[in-house]
């Protein structure tokens, strides 16, 4: 036993074990002498070396999509602490309670869902036939989205199950590496519903949560040295007309676009406690801009806040249109400001979302619903920021919905186009 447990440390990578150490190292791995006190307690059999170090950049929480689905998004960092190359094969969620598997990837559809940190990240599209590997101090991100049916069946703590083995494993080493990494609470309560945040009209909701590829869900970054995705379900509102065109004429020209200077509006009763405004829109459209300093990365803006630890931050606004000022109270349906292309953005459009701080930078981002809205039905291509001025026409590749219909209390998804009509205040 002694011998066993000594070569897994080793090989894992530890530091050797001095002689001194030995009856420590036996007791921790339940193998204390017959000399060892009766009392000294043996560690629970699920205790046990893990090749991994495991973190989860937030609390998932369950939100209601457009899809029929309750999505659980979010993120799993794996780091190999042993000397050794390690394969993934196969990365399970499970419920902590029953060992059910709620969400499994491997293969392709778990190379689409892992990169290195700091790397780059497969999209949506993405499949392979080979190995997943990880090198000895190296660390991946696998991008989660557990889904299921109902808000009551999803576990209060999850876990995950990581199916592995060494490349190359030393003499006597293991050849299998599974092992379960730590437990996660779930958030219980429900996602704060919202009003509209724009005008009536038909709105394209891009870069939105949850499996597709966005730079809002896969926009991870490193704030003060803290891990984050700070816009996991963030959505960018374009005004589109009813042949689905965000642009109509010259997309060089601001006025061209359906949403420049639509009016954004308070999704809810609320208190302003942050603004900027004096920053120009992009002068350069459809081209996009140099990637501003940290501070104007949003724009012009202003942050909302519902509640302790509740904020709603609508940004990229048109300069001097803010309507509003510091301390005041707004209600739900009172114009706000409206929408431009100041900071880090290159067509107009509404960046919102919900918050955990006052700041947009850092945060984390938690769901949210709309009591109410008609979802149309989905644009079939992904068309960036970036590039929407660049296509040949205004005009989105548009489905209808097999069934349009109203909604409520859900979340739209990535791409979808979706319908508010006049704000009903509650």
């Amino acid at each position: 036993m002694i011998k066993s447990s000594l070569l897994l440390g080793g090989w894992l990578g530890f530091a050797p074990v001095p002689r001194r150490l030995l009856l420590t190292l036996c007791i921790l791995v339940g193998a204390a002498p017959q000399t060892a006190p009766a009392s000294i307690a043996r560690l629970s059999p699920s205790i046990q070396f893990s090749p991994f170090a495991a973190s989860v950049l937030t609390h998932p929480a369950p939100v209601a999509g457009t899809d029929g689905f309750v999505h659980l998004a979010y993120e799993l960092v794996l780091t190999n602490v042993t000397a050794l190359e390690i394969r993934i094969d196969k990365v399970q969620v499970r419920s902590a309670g029953t060992r059910r598997v709620l969400l499994s990837l491997s293969g392709g559809a778990l190379r689409a869902n892992l990169n290195p940190v700091g790397g780059p990240v497969a999209s949506d599209s993405a499949a392979s036939s080979g190995p997943i590997t990880v090198r000895g101090s190296q660390s991946v991100i696998v991008w989660l989205d557990v889904r299921v049916r109902r808000y009551s069946d999803v576990p209060a703590i999850l876990d995950h199950r990581i199916v592995a083995a060494p490349v190359a494993p030393p003499p006597n080493a293991p050849r299998s590496l599974t092992t379960v990494v730590p437990p996660v609470a779930t958030v219980r309560h429900r996602p704060i519903v919202l009003g509209p945040p724009v005008a009536p009209g038909i709105w394209y909701a891009s870069e939105g949560c949850c499996s597709d590829f966005t730079h809002h869900r896969h926009g991870l970054t490193s704030v003060n040295g803290q891990l984050l995705v700070p816009q996991r379900f963030a959505i960018d509102w374009y005004r589109l007309d009813s042949q689905h065109r965000a642009w109509v004429g010259d997309p060089s020209k601001l006025s061209s676009y359906l949403a420049y200077r639509q009016p954004v509006l308070a999704a809810a009763n609320a208190t302003v406690v942050e603004t900027q405004d004096g920053l120009p829109n992009n002068p350069d459209i459809p081209k996009p801009p140099t990637i501003p300093p940290i501070q104007n990365t949003v724009g012009n803006h202003l942050v909302l806040k519902l509640s302790p630890g509740v904020f709603l931050l609508y940004a990229h606004l048109q300069r001097g249109s803010l309507h509003v000022h510091l301390g005041q109270r707004v209600r739900r349906g009172q114009v706000l400001g409206l929408i431009g292309t100041s900071g880090n953005s290159t067509a107009p459009h509404l960046h919102f979302q919900l918050m955990t701080t006052r700041t947009f930078f850092p945060t984390d981002s938690p769901p949210f619903v709309f009591d109410r809205f008609r979802l149309l039905g989905q644009v079939t291509q992904r068309i960036w920021d970036d590039n929407l001025g660049l296509q040949p026409t205004g005009t989105l590749p548009f489905t209808a919905a097999r069934r349009p219909s109203a909604r409520r209390s859900q979340m739209p998804l990535d791409r979808n186009v979706v319908s508010f009509s006049a704000v009903a205040l509650p």
